[in-house]
Parts: C-alpha cells; sequence; structure tokens
C-alpha cells in the first residue's frame, strides 16, 4: 500500500505533464507535418515559444493599444464578457506582478460560527461611515471549492487573524484542500 501511495502522485503528475505536452504539442504540430516535419515535442517548443513573444509584443505600446481594441470588443459581446472579465480578475489576482487588483494578504477569519475559522484572502479595504461612527473593514474572498468561486466578507480590520503565510503559500494550501496547511501557525499580529 505504501507504494501506492508513493507511486501515485508521481503517476498522476507524470500523467498530466504528457497529457499538456500533448495538447499544446497539437497546436502547431499540423504545420510541421505539411511540411514534412516529424519531431515530436516541436510543436510543444513552438507553443511555448510563441508564448513568450506574445507576452514580450503585449509589454510594448503597439501591443499594449492592440489588446486595449480586442478588450473593448470582448467587452461588447454579450456572454462572452462576463467570461473574459472573471477569468481576466482571477489571472491578475494570482499574478504577482499585478498589485492593483492581487490577492492582498492570506488571512483567517472566524466564519461561519464561533470556535471555526475560514481562510480567505484580502482583496480591498473600505471604510464604513455610518451614523454611529467610521469603521475600518476588509473585502476577504473566501474561496470555497474551486479558487475562483468563493464568497466575500466584509470584515472589521480588527477582527481578522494574520497568520505568517504568503498568498503564493494561501493558494497552494486553497487548491491542495488544506492538505499542504502547516501544522503551527504562527501570526503576524492577530487581535480579537
Amino acid at each position: 500500500m505504501t507504494g501506492c501511495v508513493i507511486l501515485f502522485p508521481i503517476a498522476i503528475t507524470f500523467y498530466f505533464t504528457w497529457w499538456f505536452i500533448h495538447f499544446v504539442d497539437g497546436f502547431f504540430s499540423p504545420i510541421y507535418a505539411q511540411l514534412g516535419i516529424n519531431i515530436f515535442g516541436l510543436g510543444f517548443i513552438t507553443s511555448v515559444t510563441f508564448i513568450f513573444f506574445v507576452g514580450v509584443f503585449m509589454s510594448s505600446w503597439v501591443g499594449a493599444s492592440v489588446l486595449g481594441i480586442g478588450e473593448w470588443i470582448i467587452k461588447r459581446m454579450p456572454l462572452v464578457r462576463h467570461i473574459y472579465n472573471a477569468s481576466k480578475q482571477i489571472s491578475a489576482a494570482i499574478s504577482p506582478d499585478q498589485n492593483k487588483q492581487a490577492f492582498k494578504e492570506a488571512v483567517i477569519i472566524r466564519h461561519p460560527r464561533i470556535g471555526e475559522y475560514a481562510f480567505g484572502f484580502i482583496t480591498s479595504s473600505v471604510s464604513l461611515q455610518s451614523y454611529c461612527g467610521q469603521e475600518d473593514l476588509y473585502c476577504v474572498y473566501v474561496p470555497t471549492n474551486h479558487l475562483y468561486i468563493g464568497d466575500i466578507f466584509m470584515v472589521n480590520s480588527k477582527d481578522v487573524i494574520r497568520p505568517n503565510l504568503s498568498v503564493r503559500e494561501g493558494i497552494e494550501i486553497v487548491v491542495s484542500g488544506g492538505m499542504s496547511m502547516p501544522q503551527i501557525l504562527s501570526t503576524l499580529g492577530s487581535t480579537s
């Protein structure tokens, strides 16, 4: 049984890696087949190179302009715009170089009942002004079974527990279903 436990994640990793290489290789392989070139993985290398050059092009002024026009067109399409906006926000949230919409911090909040906690990410902060005064709140995104599906909670900034975890570690915890959670969590500054 121990052998299965050890080999299962390795086999799954190799299977999905092999599948991904075949999938990406399939984009450019038909072009090479027409040219009479049949080298396994050449389509994959071409795809990775193509993605790299698209990134370089989009970093330029011309690329940003083309992207802006493309987004303008997509945002005029009824159903497609919602899918595009959601996927763009998710990629911005987990991208390390797009800080303005990224998850700011991995946090723990008391939810749904006393003694129970939920793991989430601070996405923004807001000041709630009412007749009682001003209250500083954090918008905390608590993912459910997928990283891109979850709930937003407005939590008082004093009630947020800050574990000593990076956003990337927090994402790993969510994706693994809590299995990569450290045995002991230390906090940066928890307040009750």
